[in-house]
């Protein structure tokens, strides 16, 4: 759960320890989660800016803002100043690894975002390619995976077409990254918004709440943690 600010010029995204499901805020927070939440976005963030641009200004926010500091103790590790961008309905999603609502539409059909795939792929099978998957933004309840087709009879071809590549491009980078230190990243959601005709990427970045990440060493063993699997 973030609590969001006007600025004015910018926003102020402050990462709390609450936290929510289907449009429930749960009375009992993780202690320390907001940081961690705010800390790692704002590190991926600065190391993929190279890609494409994003809305991270910087979490040292009594620099930009003074009268802020009064706030010092509330804000401190768990905000942030972005750009204002008008978020498109969406979200992207891009997958390393079968799980989560894309093994469950396997299942069923044997098509992942309306494309067909191999027969015989079982929960955690990786992919030869890392996979484009979009959804719609659902406000209440589940959001709705679409076709890339969807996508682009929606938002245009090129635009589409573009956002996946970043996307893709993203995940591959942060993944190589990721293994270094022995982690997985079997999918991760993105957002983007536009600041006039600029589009860039927002909201947050490879956190345990935008990704799903498997341990490297676990996995090479055959195990999958079904608790994870839940998004």
């Amino acid at each position: 759960v973030r609590d969001v600010f006007d600025l004015g010029e910018h926003l102020l995204m402050v990462s709390t320890d609450r936290l929510s499901a289907f449009d429930v805020v749960f009375e009992e927070g993780i202690p320390h989660k907001g940081i961690v939440l705010n800390q790692l976005a704002s590190f991926w963030f600065e190391e993929t800016k190279h890609i494409i641009a994003n809305h991270f200004v910087s979490t040292d926010v009594c620099a930009y803002y003074s009268e802020l500091c009064q706030y010092h103790d509330s804000l401190d590790g768990r905000s942030m100043i972005v750009r204002k961008a008008k978020p498109m309905d969406f979200e992207f999603i891009v997958r390393g690894y079968l799980m989560g609502s894309a093994f469950e539409q396997y299942s069923k059909d044997g098509t992942i975002a309306g494309k067909e795939y191999p027969k015989g792929l079982i929960q955690g099978s990786k992919f030869s390619i890392p996979i484009f998957t979009p959804s719609t933004k659902s406000h209440r309840g589940h959001d709705v995976n679409i076709s890339l087709h969807e996508l682009e009879e929606s938002i245009g071809a090129e635009k589409a077409r573009y956002i996946e590549e970043k996307s893709i491009e993203l995940f591959t980078f942060a993944s190589s990254k990721a293994l270094q230190k022995g982690i997985l990243i079997a999918d991760t959601k993105f957002e983007f918004g536009c600041i006039d005709d600029e589009l860039i990427l927002i909201d947050e970045l490879f956190t345990p709440d935008s990704s799903r990440f498997i341990l490297k060493k676990d996995y090479e063993v055959g195990y999958v943690d079904r608790s994870m699997d839940k998004q």
